[in-house]
C-alpha cells in the first residue's frame, strides 16, 4: 500500500515506524487498492474500514482487526464513524522478519507443515493479546512521540504471536518461504486487468524476475503489458456497453480507467468511434 504524508495529501497522514504504519484520514471516505507484497494486520483505532474484493465486503469497526494475505488485491475504504475520524495501525510482516521469527519460534515449526488456512482477508476475533498490543501503541499517533525501532520490532513480534495464538494454521501460511512458483501470466492479467500495475508489479505477482517476465510476455503478445491491459479494459467496456446496456459513466472506472476523458480517447483510438456510439 502506498504511504503518503501531509505534504502529499492534506487529508491523509501516515507515519511508518519500522513497518508499523499509523494512519489518519480526515476526509469523508478514502479508498485505495491494497496490493501489499507482505502479510499484514490492520487494526481500526477509530472510524471504520471496509474491505471489498468485488464479491463480498468486510466491515471492520473501532477496536477490530483484520488479517490481509500477501499479494492480495482488495479495495479498502477508510472513513469516519460515530463522529470520529479514521485512525488505524497497520503491521507489515516482511519476509525477512518472518524468516527471523521462524528460526526463533521452534514450537511453531511443526505447525508450518499443517494444511494452510484459506488465503483471504479475514476479520480476527477480539482477544486480550490484540487489544493490549494495539492499546500500547496508541501514544504514537502523536507525531511528536517517535518510538524506537527495537520497540516497534517487538510489537511486530507480538502481532505475529497474537495471530498464531488465534489459529496455529497461520504458521503454515506465514512461514511458507517457497519462492519457486510461477502463475500463468495471461490468466492473472485477465482476472486483474482493472488494477493499476507497473511491469514490476506484474512480474512480482506472477512469480518472476522482471527480465523473465518480459521474456515470457513477449512469447504471448506483440503488445507491451501496458498496452495489453488498455486493450483488455476497452474490450470489456465495449461488451458492457454494447451487450449489457451500460453507460460510459458506469463502466470507465470499473474497467480501470481513471477518468472518462482518458477512456473516451482510448476507446476512439481502438474502435474508430467514440464510446457514445455504442453506449446506451
Amino acid at each position: 500500500m502506498k504511504q503518503t504524508d501531509a505534504q502529499d495529501d492534506p487529508m491523509k497522514v501516515i507515519f511508518n515506524y519500522n513497518n508499523v504504519f499509523f494512519s489518519f484520514f480526515y476526509d469523508n471516505a478514502s479508498a485505495c487498492i491494497h496490493r501489499s507484497h507482505e502479510y499484514a494486520m490492520n487494526y481500526v483505532y477509530s472510524g471504520e474500514m471496509v474491505l471489498d474484493n468485488g464479491k463480498e465486503q468486510i466491515h471492520v469497526g473501532k477496536g477490530e482487526c483484520v488479517f490481509i494475505p500477501r499479494d492480495h488485491h482488495i479495495t479498502i475504504y477508510k472513513k469516519p464513524c460515530g463522529g470520529e475520524r479514521y485512525c488505524g495501525i497497520f503491521l507489515s510482516f516482511t519476509r525477512s522478519f518472518l524468516r527471523e521469527m521462524y528460526a526463533r519460534l521452534n514450537r511453531y515449526q511443526e505447525a508450518a507443515d499443517m494444511p494452510k488456512p484459506e488465503v483471504r482477508a479475514v476479520k480476527l476475533p477480539k482477544t486480550p493479546e490484540i487489544a493490549s498490543l494495539f492499546a500500547s501503541m496508541a501514544p504514537y499517533f502523536d507525531a511528536d512521540e517517535k518510538p524506537q525501532d527495537d520497540f516497534m520490532h517487538l510489537k511486530l513480534q507480538e502481532g505475529l504471536l497474537a495471530l498464531l495464538h488465534i489459529d496455529r494454521r497461520f504458521a503454515a501460511l506465514l512461514f511458507d518461504f517457497n519462492e519457486s512458483w510461477k502463475i500463468d501470466i495471461l490468466d492473472f492479467m485477465n482476472k486483474n486487468y482493472m488494477y493499476e500495475f507497473t511491469v514490476e508489479d506484474l512480474a512480482h505477482y506472477t512469480g518472476r524476475s522482471l527480465a523473465t517476465f518480459k521474456r515470457d510476455f513477449k512469447k504471448l503478445s506483440d503488445l507491451t503489458p501496458e498496452k495489453w491491459l488498455i486493450r483488455k479494459r476497452l474490450e470489456v467496456a465495449y461488451e458492457l456497453m454494447k451487450q449489457g446496456g451500460r453507460r460510459i459513466v458506469d463502466v470507465y472506472a470499473e474497467v480501470g480507467f481513471k477518468n472518462p476523458s482518458h477512456f473516451s480517447t482510448a476507446f476512439k483510438k481502438q474502435y474508430g468511434v467514440p464510446p457514445t456510439a455504442v453506449s446506451a
